[in-house]
C-alpha cells in the first residue's frame, strides 16, 4: 500500500498556480494545514487573520461577493464551532463560493475535545445551501479540487493531512455527489466515509474469505446525499446496511442512510457504527477507533449481529489481511 506524502499541500500549490483569483486565508495554522509552502510561493493571495475565525469567514464573504474564491485552512473544530454565526450568515445563506478545508476531521487528532470535530458534519447537514464532502485517501486529496471549484456556492471538506494512503488508483479520482463501489454482494451492504474506509476494506477482506457477500461503497459527498449507487445498494441488502463513521453516530453518515430508508419507506435494518453520544480524549488515531467501535473488528462485530452468524474472526485473522501493514506515525495526527 503506497503512503503519500502531503497529498493535499503539493496538489493545492500546483492546481492553484494559474487561478489568480483563488486565495488561501488561514487563522494561524498555517503549517499545520499544508499551506506553508504555499504562502511562500503566492505571498499576493495569502492572508493569514491571526486567532480570528469569525473574523475570517467574515473577510471570506466579502471576497467571494468581489469575484474572489477563498480557500479557508484550518481545523475542522475551527470552521463551524465558534465562527457558525458568521458561517451561516455570510456564507451559507448569500450561497458564496467560500471554500473550507477543514483538517483533522473527528478522532485523527490526539487533541481531545477541543480539537475533535465529532459533530461538524451533524451540525453543517442542517445549513442550507452547504455541501460537505469528507476525503477518504491521498488519491481524493490530490483529485476534489476541480469538483470543489465547479461548485456553486460553500463547500466544506474534511481534508486528510501528513502521510496519506492510497486506497484508490490515481486514475480514479474524486466524483462528486458519487460513491465508490469497492464491492458487489446481495448478503450486507457496508457504508463507509473517511478513514473508516480503510477499516471496512479490512473488516470486508476476512469477510469475503468467509464466504460472505458484500457491497462496499465508500461515500465521500455527504450533502447532498442523492447519489442512486447507494439507494440501488440499500434496497439490494438481503440483511441489512451497516454505517461506519468518524463522527457521531447520530446526525452525520449514519443519519443521512437512516433519512434516506426513511423517506423512501424501505423496511431495510440499518446497524450506524460512530461515536454514541460521547467525547473522545486525547490518544492515537489507531487507539480511539478500538475505544470507540469504529474499526474493522468492531465492524465485523456489527455483520455478526446483523447476519445472525459468527464467522471466526478474531483480531490476529484480521492483521493477516491489512490493507496497510504498518502506518508511519509521521506527526500527521499532532498539532
Amino acid at each position: 500500500m503506497e503512503i503519500v506524502q502531503r497529498p493535499y499541500q503539493n496538489e493545492f500549490l500546483r492546481w492553484s498556480r494559474d487561478k489568480e483569483k483563488v486565495l488561501t486565508l488561514t487563522a494561524d495554522l498555517t503549517n499545520s494545514c499544508e499551506v506553508g509552502v504555499w504562502a511562500k510561493e503566492y505571498p499576493d493571495r495569502y492572508f493569514a487573520m491571526g486567532l480570528t475565525e469569525q473574523n475570517m469567514i467574515g473577510v471570506a464573504a466579502g471576497l467571494a461577493r468581489k469575484g474572489f474564491f477563498p480557500y479557508i485552512h484550518t481545523f475542522a473544530v475551527f470552521i463551524y464551532r465558534r465562527p457558525l454565526d458568521q458561517l451561516t450568515m455570510s456564507v451559507a445563506y448569500p450561497n458564496l463560493p467560500v471554500r473550507l478545508m477543514g483538517f483533522l476531521p473527528g478522532i485523527t487528532t490526539p487533541g481531545g475535545v477541543t480539537h475533535q470535530a465529532i459533530d461538524d458534519i451533524a451540525i453543517l447537514r442542517a445549513v442550507p445551501n452547504m455541501r460537505i464532502i469528507s476525503i477518504g485517501d491521498a488519491t481524493e486529496a490530490e483529485t476534489c479540487l476541480d469538483a470543489i471549484q465547479a461548485i456553486d456556492g460553500p463547500v466544506y471538506v474534511r481534508m486528510l493531512r501528513g502521510e496519506v494512503p492510497r486506497l484508490f488508483p490515481r486514475e480514479d479520482g474524486f466524483v462528486f455527489n458519487q460513491a465508490r463501489v469497492l464491492s458487489r454482494g446481495k448478503d450486507v451492504t457496508i457504508i463507509s466515509e473517511g478513514i473508516c474506509t480503510e477499516e471496512a476494506m479490512r473488516a470486508t477482506a476476512a469477510l469475503a474469505a468467509k464466504g460472505l457477500s458484500i457491497t462496499h461503497l465508500h461515500v465521500s459527498t455527504i450533502k447532498p446525499f442523492t447519489d442512486t449507487l447507494i439507494l440501488d445498494a440499500i434496497r439490494q441488502s438481503r440483511c441489512g446496511v451497516i454505517s461506519l463513521e468518524n463522527h457521531l453516530a447520530s446526525g452525520g453518515l449514519g443519519g443521512a442512510i437512516s433519512e434516506l430508508i426513511t423517506d423512501e419507506g424501505l423496511g431495510t435494518k440499518l446497524i450506524r457504527l460512530g461515536l454514541r453520544d460521547t467525547y473522545a480524549h486525547g490518544a492515537s488515531k489507531r487507539y480511539l477507533m478500538k475505544k470507540y467501535d469504529l474499526d474493522a473488528f468492531a465492524l465485523i462485530g456489527a455483520v455478526e449481529k446483523l447476519t445472525g452468524k459468527q464467522f471466526g474472526i478474531d483480531e490476529a485473522g484480521l492483521a493477516e489481511v491489512r490493507i496497510e501493514a504498518v502506518h508511519s506515525e509521521a506527526k500527521a495526527e499532532a498539532l
